[in-house]
């Protein structure tokens, strides 16, 4: 597969997710958010930051790059697109994924290692986890996952939460919960399970150099599931 990350003015992950992409034999380039050319890239991602300076809402001004009018196309043909904290963001006011990030319960910005347990049974980042809980970085200000409740009832019963936050065992409890997201949700897809948005960063946890390879473990789901 070719992957393709998208740069936005105030993008600061773009490198690590290539970098990570790289470290996993992929063969990947950058894609300019004022681009309208997609490179024949198989899977796009929007990396974390704080594009266009996270001005008027986070995500809000990214969602109108001259690039998003290929992503969104890519994607609603059935592409695979990929959301990564501000990336995640950006799904979400794109409407590519259902429900909205707000500002953290606490009203402060998070850095520090979380836990995740996968949820979906099917979709392509978590179809092949096996282990209960994964120990992942992630940095945000405004990640709590908020939707109504017919949303909510859809996602669950179409298996399209993606993660949870959890304790260290895999379960499942309010103390886990980071930002306050309903249900602790940590992950989506959407209904056609090919686009996804996680608030945690994966690509932080893939060098071995790190010590904890767990987001690794999450990428890796997505050559399998292809090359199966």
């Amino acid at each position: 597969m070719k992957f393709g990350v998208v740069v936005f003015p105030g993008s600061n992950c773009d490198q690590d997710a290539v970098d990570t992409l790289e470290l996993m034999d992929q063969e990947v380039v950058k894609l300019w958010h004022k681009d309208h050319d997609l490179q024949g890239c198989d899977f796009i991602i929007l990396p974390g930051g704080f594009s266009y300076g996270d001005y008027l809402r986070t995500g809000a001004v990214a969602r109108f790059s001259p690039i998003m009018n290929e992503v969104i196309a890519h994607a609603n043909r059935g592409g695979y697109l990929m959301g990564i904290c501000n990336g995640f963001q950006i799904l979400a006011e794109a409407r590519l994924v259902p429900g909205v990030l707000l500002r953290n319960s606490n009203q402060q910005y998070v850095c520090k290692n979380v836990y995740l347990t996968p949820q979906s049974p099917d979709a392509l980042l978590t179809v092949g986890l096996d282990r209960p809980a994964y120990k992942i970085p992630m940095a945000h200000g405004e990640g709590r996952y908020f939707a109504d409740a017919d949303t909510l009832k859809a996602l669950n019963d179409n298996g399209q939460v993606l993660f949870r936050y959890c304790d260290e065992t895999g379960a499942i409890v309010e103390s886990a919960n980071p930002n306050g997201s309903l249900e602790n949700i940590a992950g989506v897809t959407n209904k056609g399970k090919n686009v996804f948005g996680m608030m945690p960063h994966p690509e932080r946890a893939a060098d071995p150099l790190l010590g904890n390879t767990d987001g690794r473990l999450i990428l890796d789901q997505i050559l399998k599931a292809v090359l199966v």
